[in-house]
C-alpha cells in the first residue's frame, strides 16, 4: 500500500533530493555501517551457554578490533540470557574493541502482537544492563532498533511509539541493507547445511548489497552511506573476515552509524504504516510513490529449511 502524499510532502521530497544531489558532489565514495542485533547471540539454533556464546562473539569481534572497524551491537538483553553476570560479560567483550551499543528491546517482542504499553515496558527493561556497560566506559545509550523491523502496523501506534522513543532519549537505527542473513545461520548450525552455507552466504550478500546500491541510485539520486543489518550467529563469526572483505573489494569504507546517518538520504520521511518490516530504502520509495522493487531472496533450498528447521 502506498502512501498518499499531500503537497507538503512532495515540497519536502524535492528540497531532500536536491540537499542529495548536493551531497553527491561532496563525492564521500561508498560507506558502509556495519550493525549486529540480537546480542549476545540470535536465534540461530546453537547452543547458549556461557562459554560457547563467549567463543563466539570473540571470534565475531576479532575481524573488527584487528582492522579497527567501528561496530554496533543491538542488545536483547533478556533473551537468550541465564544471568546478568553473564550478559554483562559478553557486553564487555563488545565494549572491549570500542563498540557501540544499542537498545532491542528486553525479549525481542513484536510491536504487532502485543499491546504497545507491553512493547514500550520491555524496552524500558532492556535498558538498565546496557546503560550500565556503556556508561562504565563513559558513553551514553542513543539508539533504538525496532525488531523485525516493525515500526507500528497503525498510524496511531508508530506515532505514540516514535513519541515514547523521543521522550526516552533514542534515536531509531534504520536499516538499508536488509537481508535473510538468519535463514542463512540457522541451518549453519546443522551439520548437513553447513558446508553448503558456507559457499553460498558471502554470494547471496553480494547480491543484497549490489540490488541496494542500484535501488538507491533510484530512490535518491546516489548511493546512499548503507545501514548493513545482520546478526550474532556463529555464522557470522566464522565468516565474518569474507563478509568485511566483500565490502572492500566494492569498495566501501567503514564507518560508524552516526557518521552513516551523516547522508541526507536520511533526512525522508519514513511514514510507512503496516505489519511488515524492510530496508528504508523501500520506505522512501512508498513515501515518493514509486513502484516497488524486492532485493533478491535466500536461494529456495535455504528457505524450505529454515521453514522447515523445527520438524
Amino acid at each position: 500500500m502506498r502512501p498518499i502524499k499531500t503537497p507538503f510532502q512532495c515540497i519536502f521530497a524535492i528540497l531532500v533530493t536536491l540537499s542529495i544531489g548536493a551531497g553527491v558532489a561532496s563525492g564521500h565514495g561508498r560507506q558502509v555501517a556495519i550493525t549486529i542485533d540480537d546480542l549476545p547471540r540470535g536465534g540461530d539454533g546453537g547452543p547458549y551457554d556461557r562459554a560457547t556464546v563467549r567463543a563466539m562473539t570473540e571470534r565475531l569481534l576479532r575481524p573488527f578490533r584487528e582492522q579497527k572497524i567501528p561496530v554496533i551491537g543491538f542488545v536483547n538483553a533478556g533473551r537468550h540470557v541465564k544471568d546478568s553476570a553473564e550478559l554483562r560479560d559478553v557486553l564487555n567483550l563488545w565494549m572491549d574493541v570500542g563498540a557501540e551499543l544499542g537498545n532491542h528491546s528486553y525479549s525481542h517482542l513484536d510491536i504487532n502482537e502485543v499491546p504497545l504499553d507491553a512493547y514500550t515496558a520491555d524496552i524500558l527493561r532492556g535498558e538498565p544492563a546496557i546503560r550500565d556497560a556503556l556508561e562504565a566506559r563513559g558513553r551514553k545509550l542513543v539508539f533504538y532498533r525496532h525488531p523485525y523491523l516493525h515500526t507500528g502496523n497503525t498510524a496511531e501506534v508508530k506515532e505514540r511509539l516514535q513519541a515514547f522513543l523521543n521522550e526516552h532519549g533514542y534515536r531509531v537505527a534504520p536499516v538499508t541493507l536488509d537481508d535473510g542473513d538468519y535463514e542463512y545461520a540457522a541451518l549453519y548450525t546443522k551439520p548437513q547445511f553447513r558446508r553448503r552455507v558456507r559457499r553460498e552466504y558471502i554470494p547471496y550478500m553480494e547480491s543484497v548489497v549490489a540490488f541496494f546500491e542500484s535501488r538507491s541510485v533510484e530512490v535518491t539520486g546516489h548511493e546512499v552511506s548503507q545501514i548493513l543489518l545482520i546478526h550474532a550467529s556463529q555464522l557470522n563469526a566464522d565468516l565474518m573476515p569474507k563478509l568485511l572483505d566483500m565490502f572492500k573489494r566494492r569498495g566501501y569504507a567503514f564507518v560508524t552509524l552516526e557518521q552513516a546517518l551523516q547522508d541526507p538520504a536520511y533526512q525522508l520521511p519514513e511514514n510507512y504504516v503496516g505489519r511488515s518490516g524492510f530496508s528504508w530504502i523501500h520506505r522512501w520509495s512508498m513515501f515518493k510513490g514509486m513502484a516497488s522493487r524486492a532485493e533478491p531472496d535466500p536461494a529456495e533450498w535455504v528457505q524450505n529449511g529454515f521453514a522447515a528447521r523445527g520438524n
